[in-house]
């Protein structure tokens, strides 16, 4: 993990606060930027999403779906975490916390919000940080990369219909034109780029030019997200300076949904006897988000200033730390586990 995945918390926050300095004292800057938008999709932004997530899907290896059927216990459960049990879990924690628990804390469009945001976050999986969680608790490298393809390819077809269900349960208003824009944008051009990209640098199949590639773009996409935060903290910060309770408020939930999906995804690969390089990688996936995703689809769909723009902007804040924190549990338990020979 280089220096910007390892202190990516760190970075966040000091763009938090930038963004926060920023838009307080140069508000006329962020109208500005605001004004940049077509069809609902902000332009600075989606720029900024795009140099994230470009460098990801390039990583994708469609080519390697052809061995789903190998040890095809790590990968249903992975699908089902992703899919049957995560958008679901996170929905309802929403819901218990902020028409709930945080009801006389937070108004009721603002609480809607919230519950938004956190139900994207919970309905786009990890795409890319998996390759680094997985490298962390030595997993199967390869069988990460048939997962993340699976998923990939779900994600296209799934993302809209279940965050729509979820969006329409939750009260909030559906705009089906934007989240299907936003899918067309943020999953599937982006992958069909990363494609042709894996495609005409690895030529002779041995990823040598595509590694290359690939590293010299992460920077670049690291800077990307952290100039996101900038923005959306500087367009929120009247409304964080007058309720720094927010940021917390929208992390309790949060770091409950991580480590419960967690705790449920690890006892679950246990039950069915994977093997530890196979487990672990297996329930980073579907504990972590594609946050990148989640904060493009927010702010496309409710706005650079919304709570569901914040709400996963915290989910950035939380992530890496929490799975920082289960890669060393993880490395810690690789005993409860059996051998690779499944």
């Amino acid at each position: 993990m280089g220096i910007f995945e390892r202190f990516l918390t760190l970075w966040v926050g000091l763009c938090i606060f930038a963004g926060i300095v920023l838009g307080y004292f140069m508000p006329g800057l962020f109208l500005w930027f605001a004004a940049l938008e077509v069809a609902h999709v902000n332009i600075p932004v989606a720029i900024f999403i795009w140099v994230m997530i470009y460098p990801m899907m390039i990583q994708v290896d469609f080519s390697s779906i052809k061995d789903i059927g190998k040890k095809p216990k790590g990968l249903l459960l992975t699908l089902v975490i992703n899919w049957l049990v995560k958008p679901f879990s996170m929905a309802f924690l929403g819901w218990l916390f902020f028409r709930v628990l945080f009801a006389d804390w937070v108004d009721p469009q603002t609480a809607t919000e919230y519950i938004a945001g956190m139900i994207l976050l919970g309905v786009a999986p990890c795409t890319a940080m998996v390759f680094v969680w997985s490298h962390l608790v030595k997993g199967d490298a390869n069988y990460t990369l048939i997962q993340v393809s699976v998923n990939d390819v779900i994600m296209i077809f799934a993302f809209a219909p279940i965050t729509a269900f979820l969006l329409g349960v939750s009260d909030v208003t559906v705009p089906w034109d934007t989240l299907l824009l936003s899918v067309l944008l943020y999953v599937l051009i982006p992958l069909i780029a990363g494609v042709l990209t894996r495609k005409v640098l690895d030529k002779q199949n041995n990823h040598s030019k595509l590694n290359h590639f690939i590293q010299s773009l992460r920077p670049i996409s690291i800077a990307g997200l952290l100039a996101t935060v900038v923005l959306l903290f500087g367009f929120q910060a009247n409304t964080i300076l007058a309720n720094p309770l927010a940021i917390v408020l929208i992390a309790i939930p949060l770091l409950i949904q991580t480590y419960g999906i967690f705790v449920i995804a690890y006892a679950s690969a246990r039950a069915i006897n994977l093997p530890h390089n196979i487990a672990a990688p297996a329930c980073m996936i579907g504990t972590s988000n594609f946050f990148e995703l989640a904060v493009a689809v927010a702010i496309s769909l409710f706005g650079l200033q919304s709570g569901a723009a914040l709400a996963t902007v915290v989910g950035v804040l939380v992530e890496v730390p929490v799975m920082l924190s289960l890669v060393a549990f993880a490395n810690r338990t690789r005993h409860w586990f059996g051998t690779p020979s499944e």
